[in-house]
């Protein structure tokens, strides 16, 4: 897109824009350097840590009725990622947070005695409600202290009731009980308890 916008430009405005363009670069040697200082300190320390202990053995976290690891791994994916972003906005600055999942049950189950094709389908009753089993900690990050930990068995009996805007998500109705959670939890910091 910026060479069509430089084939539109006049000889001169081209001229003054690489002018420009050259001063910048000419200035932004110390400012790359300290710029890859700051995203070094950033990825060696991340403020969130999202951590998936034996997967293998979660108790339901699969992509159709024979689960394969790549589906697991691609639903877990999906989560750390929601997680991620979500922990970065309700976090306040210079806190991290770790949360170690033990244990997952996705909203209902794949009913094997289905005759195919409809085995392959997840049925979401009220009978199947999701449940995360994980502990967490946030700390502050310069001083290394504590904020809040612990140990969450998270499940939301009454989930078919959610008011939840975006169904076209295969998730939503987990990621709308983390987000929640994420919500009320991680706004913990001493200045504002």
């Amino acid at each position: 897109m910026q060479f069509l916008v430089a084939a539109a430009m006049k000889p001169t405005h081209l001229a003054l824009a690489f002018a420009a363009l050259t001063g910048l670069l000419s200035v932004s040697p110390a400012f790359a350097a300290d710029s890859a200082k700051s995203v070094q300190t950033s990825s060696s320390e991340p403020r969130v840590q999202v951590v998936f202990s034996h997967p293998e053995n979660f108790r339901d976290v699969k992509d159709s009725v024979m689960a394969t690891d790549q589906g697991r791994d691609a639903i877990l994916a999906e989560f750390k990622s929601f997680i991620d972003r979500r922990a970065l906005h309700d976090l306040p600055p210079g806190d991290s947070f770790e949360i170690t999942f033990t244990d997952i049950d996705l909203a209902g189950e794949f009913e094997p005695w289905r005759t195919p094709p409809a085995d392959n389908i997840r049925v979401v009753k009220d009978i199947y409600p999701p449940r995360f089993n994980f502990t967490y900690k946030i700390t502050n990050s310069k001083t290394g202290a504590v904020i809040s930990s612990g140990k969450e068995n998270l499940t939301d009996l009454n989930f078919m009731s959610r008011l939840v805007i975006n169904r076209s998500d295969e998730l939503y109705i987990e990621k709308d009980i983390l987000g929640d959670w994420l919500d009320s939890n991680l706004n913990v910091s001493p200045s504002k308890s």
